[in-house]
């Protein structure tokens, strides 16, 4: 199995989700709503966790979440872990409790905290389990309308401060926040197949894209390409470097290496992470199969020649600084 995507950094946000293995509850009573939410204050005070909200729903779990230390997989390693050991402990089983990973969104804290904050917490209305928000207990919804000190743990006050500065109508600013509806591009968001691994504005991808791509395997995290650079910015790159024209990089003849093209080809393998067959369409070339056959030579031909890894380096550089810099 792929690993997921986890791009990690001191102070991120994320929107975090697991579900039951094939479907199955997870949260069978007020028992095991509890002790996940108690686990969670756990964690919290361990892990210097900040839960800003929660909401079990039954057979899965959203999570907002700040990390300031920048240890999101520790984190969910002891919330998962333990939950699954308590949980098999009350139900007398020893058995996989979650289908695999949990999803982790990388979110753009000043574009979409509040709109996740609100997402999250109308889960129940949106899948028909209550008519009013104020009827599900197993959300931190009532946390956020409650000045007493039992919630204190729950990270809200950031939160309602963006709804308003003042304390004492920040109360009265978040039930009118919550009783409007979810936007739509964050219900198209979460409503995809594949849901993408940031959330955030242009600007933030960008950045992202900018300081972590390089850290990354396209070949272990299909996600990246929500990172990856175009397949053109490749191929301009080697074009600079090697001084040709595009329609170079399409030419092939027997018995004569084109150095450029097969530069290219690796380079478009290694940061865009597009299958073999979409490569072999865009540098002309007949079969998959040649496809791969250049990648090996280069990757060989690499680990001895260190002028063609210095034109590589050089090409990287242009391609992954080419993308727009904040």
């Amino acid at each position: 199995m792929a690993r997921p995507l986890r791009i990690l950094y001191e102070n991120a946000w994320y929107h975090v989700m697991n579900r039951g293995r094939h479907g199955e509850k997870i949260f069978q009573n007020p028992e095991g709503y509890q002790t996940f939410i108690d686990l969670l204050k756990e964690t919290s005070r361990m892990w210097d966790l900040r839960v800003a909200a929660y909401c079990l729903m039954g057979n899965h779990y959203h999570l907002l979440m700040q990390t300031p230390q920048a240890n999101l997989p520790r984190c969910m390693r002891h919330i998962n872990g333990v939950y699954t050991q308590k949980y098999n402990r009350m139900h007398n089983k020893d058995s996989q409790l979650f289908r695999g990973r949990y999803k982790a969104v990388l979110v753009d804290a000043d574009s979409y905290l509040l709109e996740l904050l609100r997402y999250i917490h109308r889960n129940p209305l949106r899948a028909g389990m209550v008519s009013r928000i104020d009827d599900y207990a197993w959300s931190s919804h009532h946390c956020y309308l409650s000045s007493k000190g039992e919630y204190n743990w729950l990270y809200k006050d950031c939160i309602l401060s963006m709804l308003d500065l003042k304390k004492d109508r920040q109360r009265n600013a978040y039930r009118i926040f919550i009783t409007e509806q979810d936007s739509e591009q964050i219900t198209e968001f979460f409503s995809r197949k594949h849901m993408p691994a940031i959330l955030g504005k242009d600007k933030f991808i960008d950045r992202i894209r900018q300081k972590y791509f390089k850290l990354l395997s396209s070949s272990e995290v299909p996600e990246l390409r929500t990172l990856s650079p175009d397949i053109s910015m490749v191929k301009q790159a080697v074009c600079s470097i090697y001084g040709v024209e595009p329609e170079s990089l399409l030419v092939s003849r027997r018995g004569i290496t084109n150095e450029a093209r097969n530069m290219a080809v690796y380079l478009a393998r290694q940061y865009t992470g597009n299958k073999l067959e979409y490569i072999a369409d865009e540098f002309n070339i007949n079969s998959y199969s040649t496809v791969s056959s250049i990648l090996s030579s280069v990757k060989v031909e690499l680990q001895k020649n260190r002028d063609l890894r210095k034109r590589a380096g050089e090409a990287e550089k242009i391609f992954l600084n080419s993308q727009r810099k904040i």
